[in-house]
């Protein structure tokens, strides 16, 4: 996928494009998790399966074979999105990124106000202005260093960090949004954003899976801002993403061995998950458990997957980093099939949208020896 020097490197994103209408783009969660619609891919055939039916991810468990091992990512998203108004007058909002390393109170954001951001610009936070802040430096790509009281909380005060696509104010209380823009099983703090092939996950489902055979480990990984951002020339010309912060437990390790020994699959929910169990592991597969970053690009004619036999994932953006890395798993054509017949039989996409698992030999109830039962 590299391009050439005198080529514009982002030309390869032209093959990842697709035209999606505004109605197609989920502005809120469904009423209950697992009633989400769940589109089968079969990743040996590149075909759909029982395209002509209506499938949910409560279904989820009966296309899973006893002894399944499903990895899902516990990061817990943070109250990252300030609502705000400068003490100059006119409003502000903050995406809370990060704190600033061994700085307290400094935290890097993105600002949007009003008029011009400067150094030095004051603002009040939160619904009674209680929380006041001012920015100390300007960055690049629209990034501030954001100033506040060493001894305050300024997440005590945020909303959910919900994605631009969807183009509605998060709940004034921020008590819905919180809870839907959150897996059930979130448990680890540090996300500015859901990994959201988790969000259609529910205790029921989970009992229905384990009742099935199929068993449940955990990675984190801390999703970025860089999710939502588009792919610039530089991660194509260099084949690297935005950093993310993950940990692999040595359970998760040991688990994902056993899998592998007694014949069972792994299964990624969500792309987030996948990066860290492909990151994690050597040319040969071989996971090692610990903690760090990582900048990996998966990507269509990059280095394959070694460790991810299946995957559950949301439908993604056009052009973006996370419809490459599905490309990459099941192929350009089959998924931006699959994607065509997701629009024309109105499945919902993005975060609070519908799901679809992409698995080899998909079939209802397959057995690791591919007999139905």
């Amino acid at each position: 996928m590299s391009a050439q020097a005198n080529e514009d490197p982002l030309a390869i994103l032209d093959a990842y494009d697709f035209e999606l209408p505004e109605a197609s783009i989920a502005q809120s969660a469904t009423t209950e998790r697992d009633s989400t619609r769940l589109l089968l891919l079969d990743r040996d055939s590149g075909e759909l399966v029982e395209a002509d039916r209506d499938h949910h991810t409560r279904d989820l468990a009966d296309w899973l074979a006893p002894g399944d091992l499903l990895v899902v990512n516990s990061t817990q998203v943070l109250s990252a999105r300030l609502v705000g108004r400068k003490r100059s007058g006119g409003a502000a909002e903050a995406l809370l990124l990060a704190p600033e390393p061994e700085q307290a109170g400094l935290y890097r954001a993105l600002l949007k106000s009003t008029g011009r951001v400067r150094v030095g610009l004051e603002i009040d936070f939160g619904d009674d202005g209680t929380l006041g802040a001012s920015v100390e430096a300007i960055h690049e790509r629209g990034e501030v260093s954001l100033r506040f009281d060493p001894d305050a909380d300024p997440y005590s005060v945020g909303r959910a960090p919900l994605p631009p696509y969807i183009r509605r104010a998060a709940e004034s209380d921020g008590t819905a949004d919180l809870s839907r823009y959150q897996t059930i099983y979130a448990r680890e703090p540090g996300a500015i954003a859901a990994p959201t092939a988790g969000l259609h996950f529910t205790e029921a489902l989970f009992e229905r899976l384990a009742e099935r055979g199929v068993s449940r480990e955990e990675v984190v990984l801390h999703v970025g801002a860089g999710t939502f951002r588009p792919l610039d020339a530089a991660s194509l010309q260099e084949e690297r993403l935005h950093e993310e912060e993950y940990v692999l437990p040595e359970a998760t390790v040991a688990a994902i061995e056993r899998t592998r020994a007694a014949g069972g699959r792994i299964i990624a929910v969500g792309t987030t998950t996948a990066r860290v169990l492909e990151s994690c592991a050597d040319e040969n597969g071989r996971l090692q458990a610990g903690s760090g970053s990582t900048r990996l690009f998966i990507r269509p004619g990059g280095r394959p997957f070694r460790v991810v036999d299946a995957l559950v994932t949301n439908f993604h953006l056009p052009r973006s980093s996370l419809l490459l890395l599905v490309s990459a798993f099941v192929g350009r054509e089959p998924l931006l099939a699959a994607y065509h017949h997701a629009i024309e039989a109105g499945f919902r996409f993005y975060s609070y949208g519908d799901a679809m698992l992409i698995a080899p030999g998909l079939t209802r109830g397959t057995t690791r020896e591919g007999s139905a039962s």
